[in-house]
């Protein structure tokens, strides 16, 4: 077996050297700034947002006519520690945000330290006085939400609900105490009541605080886990989420588990819940699972809104509270995504992946919907990609994020009154990126019949004996766009995508069953996962269809991907070397083994312990060939270090060449930009010398 290892030398404190060449072309485009949360003054003209250059992460504003950016914070050094759960006041006055960890992980968020700092790292939670950069640290804590009276933070910290002062002079203290793990608070509007979550193992309860009433008040306590509660308008009544808590008989493991839930209304004089909706029993109207889950809402008085796929695509839907009438309010072959109200409660803006154009299925557009009377519009239309829209200046604008294929992430504002778009910060924030070229869409069909689409990336020049790429995006629940993606992973990921197409390279992205965006049969397939891993169909279709085009060399197609990606991989090497002739493999998973107590036996228990090791890439080394590059950092909260190491060992075993980069400390989300860096140039140089 020959064994490879990127080593990293530490030099007198000062600097790193790597054993693959540093290449500063794919270094200068990495720097590229990455804008990511977007958020906006419900009552004044202030956009705030996230800024990551080259690992500073910092808050800048943009406010006025004109919007002026400026900056807010100086965390000024390459630390690994994200920002998250930014909020505004409604006045733009005060910032809140939190400062570490990693919340991208599959479990509770914990302090995470990819630089490998001496001393210990935290989670805390930060106000900020926009006037004059005042920053105060509120101290140890996760997910603040601003109080409605907008002069205190109310924040969850060890399971339980704490408050301080915005501006520093109360410190922090516990709200109350109470049994399990606080979750989902929400102030209601006159700010005297504070309704949550209280987490209690494989259940949950709705509780309400308030300073007159020595006790926890709790709605409609029963054998089920009841989740985010929301306010009537009026303060008087709460409506929640109820699903059925875990437990009793374990059920099928290789078959769809219909999971049913309803909307439950409390008054808050009681406390006693009654359901006034329940979802239908066919499998589409399951609890979804996308972004938000439900996504309930209460802002106008009459109606509750939620999300479905009951339909067969995740849609928003009205529910009068008087007369328990269900109506759909967007309809479409479309998603729907990232809701926000207007202040009055009349309308819903949202993002969708519909337009004009044949191929905005393949992007996202921002459209909104009148609550009332159902109707709904798409308000963009272009070549964008747009997300995560909002209202704020009193209603007058919507906010939100807007790339292009060779534009990255920007705040951007749509004005309702004369229709007009603006652009905010694209002459303070290096853009790189004229270079990219325009993705190409495709469509390929799998051999089992499944049809999926791809974006196809070519050099401009060359037109022959080119190598050639598979990308597979991980999650599995994602879509890539014809353009830059607006989740940092991904846009990274775009980068050196277009990046190994200037190194000419033909890149197919291909948006494999499973994934979002078109629909709950193509996220929901058979034999799919642990269960017989179909989408891999669609890895190899791609892999066949690189091969058959007349300007690509069949014998240099290779195939790279992280995470769910990582695993399609080294599934695609194991079963598939005589296609697939090298393969960067990053954070994969590799043995899906089941592990269960005998006598916990679901009744097919044994036929999905086989299909999980079937669906194991560890599971058919035996007629892997091709060579392939490992990383993975091993402090990942979303795949164990582990499953590397178990791969490692058997490829180690069939004498396949492999090579490893590791780095100690780092997690999923590549959270130090210079491993990050690391981890990019080290799969551009095995590519490189593998296929070209």
């Amino acid at each position: 077996m020959k064994t490879r290892l990127y080593l990293s030398i530490l030099l007198f404190g000062m600097m790193v050297v790597s054993a693959f060449p540093q290449n500063q072309e794919l270094a200068r485009l990495l720097a590229t700034p990455y804008i990511g949360k977007v958020v906006g003054a419900t009552n004044a003209n202030v956009v705030a947002f996230t800024v990551n250059e080259r690992g500073h992460r910092n808050i800048y504003i943009a406010e006025g006519a004109g919007y002026r950016v400026r900056k807010l914070t100086d965390f000024d050094s390459d630390d690994a520690q994200e920002i998250s759960s930014l909020s505004i006041s409604s006045d733009g006055k005060w910032i809140v945000f939190v400062r570490g960890g990693d919340h991208g992980a599959n479990s509770a968020a914990v302090a995470t330290n990819s630089a490998s700092f001496v001393d210990p790292t935290k989670i805390e939670v930060f106000s900020l006085s926009v006037g004059d950069r005042s920053l105060y640290k509120i101290g140890l804590g996760d997910f603040p939400i601003l109080h409605p009276d907008g002069t205190s933070v109310s924040y969850f910290r060890s399971g339980q609900i704490w408050t301080a002062s915005l501006d520093g002079e109360k410190a922090g203290k516990p709200l109350f105490n109470m049994k399990g793990a606080a979750g989902n608070m929400k102030w209601s509007p006159d700010g005297t009541k504070l309704a949550f979550m209280s987490r209690r193992g494989d259940y949950s309860f709705i509780g309400i605080y308030s300073k007159s009433n020595p006790r926890i008040q709790w709605i409609g306590p029963s054998f089920h886990s009841d989740s985010s509660p929301q306010w009537s308008p009026d303060g008087r009544h709460i409506a929640f989420v109820r699903r059925d808590a875990t437990g009793g008989a374990l059920d099928s493991l290789t078959s769809f588990t219909y999971e049913g839930w309803s909307v439950m209304l409390a008054s808050v004089d009681d406390g006693i819940a009654h359901e006034i909706y329940r979802a239908p029993l066919n499998k589409e109207a399951t609890f979804p699972r996308i972004s938000g889950q439900v996504n309930l809402s209460w802002v106008h008085q009459r109606y509750l809104t939620f999300m479905s796929y009951e339909s067969g695509w995740p849609h928003l839907y009205r529910l009068e509270i008087g007369s328990k009438e269900v109506k759909q309010l967007t309809k479409g072959a479309f998603t729907v995504d990232n809701l926000n109200y207007s202040s009055d409660g009349k309308e819903i803006v949202f993002a969708a992946n519909t337009g004009k154009d044949k191929y905005d299925f393949e992007r996202s557009h921002i459209g909104r919907v009148d609550v009332e009377s159902g109707q709904f519009k798409i308000l963009t239309e272009g070549e964008e990609i747009e997300t995560a829209p909002f209202y704020f200046n009193q209603g007058q604008s919507i906010g939100f994020s807007s790339s292009s294929f060779n534009r990255p992430v920007h705040p951007k504002v749509y004005h309702l009154k004369d229709r007009q778009s603006e652009l905010i910060g694209k002459e303070i924030f290096d853009t790189q990126g004229d270079s990219f070229v325009k993705p190409e869409q495709v469509f390929i069909t799998s051999e089992d019949g499944v049809r999926f689409s791809a974006q196809y990336f070519k050099p401009r020049h060359k037109n022959k004996d080119l190598p050639a790429l598979v990308y597979i995006h991980g999650g599995p629940r994602r879509q890539m766009y014809l353009g830059w993606h607006h989740i940092d992973y991904y846009f990274y990921d775009y980068i050196v995508n277009q990046y190994l197409v200037e190194q000419g390279y033909a890149v197919l992205s291909i948006n494999y069953r499973m994934g979002t965006g078109y629909g709950f049969d193509f996220q929901h397939p058979r034999s799919a996962g642990n269960l017989g891993a179909s989408e891999y169909l669609d890895v190899l279709a791609a892999g066949k269809w690189l091969k058959q085009q007349s300007d690509i060399n069949p014998s240099k197609v290779g195939l790279f991907g992280g995470s769910y990606g990582g695993y399609l991989t080294a599934m695609g090497l194991a079963k598939n070397s005589d296609i697939f002739k090298a393969g960067v493999d990053i954070h994969g998973v590799h043995n899906r083994e089941r592990k269960q107590n005998p006598s916990q036996y679901a009744p097919d228990f044994e036929l999905a312990t086989q299909l999980n090791w079937e669906s194991s890439p560890s599971k058919w080394v035996d007629t892997w060939r091709s060579p392939v590059l490992i990383i993975h950092g091993d402090d990942d909260q979303n795949v164990a270090f582990s499953q590397s190491i178990d791969l490692y060992n058997r490829l180690k075993k069939q004498n396949v060449e492999v090579e490893v980069l590791v780095l100690p400390d780092e997690n999923h989300h590549w959270q130090l930009f210079e491993n990050l860096v690391k981890a990019k140039e080290a799969t551009v140089d095995f590519l490189n010398r593998k296929l070209k």
